[in-house]
């Protein structure tokens, strides 16, 4: 315990660097603009600022992406409440009560409720992740070849089934990204797969490149195929934008409410910010004295949304970190840059990369002050910024795609292969497939062969070994439950939806 507190004291006194503070505010605020933009997500802007990390010690280039990701579901609700359309989906059901707000010219006061929620949130879910973490990480160094096998199976029917509405469709995604992850040399035998006479190939497909391609390239295709269009305007807003102690002491109860549901949602694998946000703003509604308020323009709905899908944030890094199986879109980019940086998610980010970990760790809390003051700050300007047009974006985004994914390793060949998964990823969205699990498949396609290889090379070809420990049990009956979990979920989200929406 003493060792743990003198990591997390050195991780703040390293956080609190002058450069890295400059680059998270910078990349917050970067984070907000990306996320109040329709159309943009949170794991568009991290898989797109990823190849800007790669100078940076992992420690600074991890706490820069935590701050685009906080930063872009907290955008979300900017233009949710002043222009009625969630920038991100995370932000659907703050629409509800702070686009009433903004109709009744209270859109400061649905503002800085959005803005306070969302730092409580975050805030709060830091706790989890600073004490279950370690936890997680200590059972992990139980884990042979047999569980890498197993765990990277978990991971694949999580991502695969529960971020996709139909379970084939799912697993087609997964088995895509397994079948790219084959490209390159294998590693057991150094043979070539499918590298087709190119050496670029020789380590396999860049998954920074699949990244940038998948989340950012797919979106520029998809935007030019539309008409060209203007965003509605945003409301003008006056006033103050700090809450008074009467309102944050009527807020607080709703704000502890939904910073469990949203930690307990994020912890679980494939459920999300956006279940997250409708369900505490159902509850918010079940609990509150004023109900009567709502669907008029409440701030306990607005408060209720923003504290549960920002308290998703701390709690998806949990199994993130210490198992490797990223909860949702955003975090399986994340874990890409972990990759990227050398870094593998286990039980070494808790031990050898110890420091590294207690940093960004104590970057993740710095980054919700950081979103509180530029949030409260910024908020007018970005509330233009959530106006740009569809003209402006596209070409935009088109060439820090080519920028990005050149600077890798100077390399025009790896521009060719963003361009070649922002086509996959273009035809993904098309056939309502899913490209984090493609990218799931991709980085835990290596693992998962590795493990099963290993085993049955040390079992002489006896596939018992697969199933010779408690563990592989355990994560056997985690994956069937990960096989059932997208029929459980779709049916959870429609009645929580249906209960908000009343």
């Amino acid at each position: 315990m003493l060792e743990t507190i003198t990591l997390m004291g050195e991780g703040f006194i390293h956080a609190l660097n002058p450069l890295t503070l400059v680059l998270m505010v910078a990349a917050t605020a970067l984070g907000i603009t990306i996320g109040c933009l329709p159309g943009l997500s949170a794991a568009m802007g991290v898989a797109l600022l990823l190849p800007v990390t790669f100078g940076m010690n992992p420690a600074t280039g991890l706490i820069v992406l935590g701050g685009i990701y906080c930063g872009a579901i907290f955008g979300g609700s900017i233009s949710a409440i002043l222009i009625h359309t969630p920038g991100t989906p995370a932000s659907a059901a703050t629409a509800i009560e702070g686009y009433e707000l903004t109709k009744k010219g209270q859109a400061a006061k649905a503002l800085a409720v959005a803005c306070f929620a969302s730092f409580c949130g975050g805030l709060l879910s830091c706790i989890s992740l600073y004490f279950f973490s370690p936890f997680l990480a200590e059972l992990a160094m139980q884990f042979k070849s047999p569980e890498y096998f197993w765990l990277s199976i978990f991971g694949l029917t999580i991502i695969a089934g529960v971020s996709s509405k139909s379970l084939l469709k799912g697993f087609i995604s997964g088995i895509l990204g397994l079948l790219i992850s084959t490209v390159g040399m294998d590693p057991m035998e150094g043979v070539e797969r499918f590298m087709f006479g190119q050496a670029s190939l020789y380590n396999g497909v860049n998954v920074t490149c699949a990244l940038i391609g998948l989340f950012s390239m797919s979106q520029v295709l998809i935007l030019a195929e539309k008409k060209i269009k203007e965003r509605a305007k945003a409301a003008k807003f006056s006033g103050s934008l700090l809450l008074s102690r009467q309102e944050i002491k009527r807020l607080m109860p709703t704000i502890t409410r939904s910073w469990m549901i949203g930690n307990i949602l994020g912890i679980l694998p494939g459920a999300g910010a956006t279940i997250a946000c409708f369900m505490g703003y159902n509850e918010a509604r079940r609990f509150s004295k004023h109900k009567d308020e709502f669907g008029k323009g409440s701030i306990e709905g607005v408060a209720g949304s923003e504290a549960a899908n920002n308290a998703v944030t701390g709690g998806s890094l949990i199994p993130t970190l210490t198992l490797g199986i990223p909860g949702e879109s955003v975090t399986a980019v994340l874990m890409g840059g972990l990759i990227i940086h050398g870094l593998q998610p286990g039980p070494e980010l808790f031990s050898t990369y110890a420091p590294m970990t207690y940093t960004f760790f104590a970057g993740f809390v710095l980054v919700q002050f950081a979103m509180l003051a530029v949030g409260l700050l910024g908020c007018r300007i970005f509330a233009q910024v959530s106006r740009l047009s569809d003209s402006i974006l596209i070409p935009s985004i088109f060439l820090l795609c080519v920028v990005g994914s050149f600077a890798i390793h100077n390399n025009f060949d790896e521009v060719l292969l963003m361009f070649l998964f922002g086509f996959i990823g273009y035809l993904v969205r098309k056939f309502d497939l899913n490209a984090a699990a493609i990218v799931l498949g991709l980085i835990l396609g290596p693992i998962g062969e590795n493990g099963l290889r290993r085993s049955l090379y040390l079992s002489d070809g006896d596939p018992s070994i697969l199933f010779s420990t408690p563990l592989c049990w355990l994560l056997i009956l985690l994956c069937v439950l990960g096989t059932l979990s997208p029929w459980l979920m779709a049916k959870w989200e429609k009645h929580v939806e249906h209960r908000a929406n009343k």
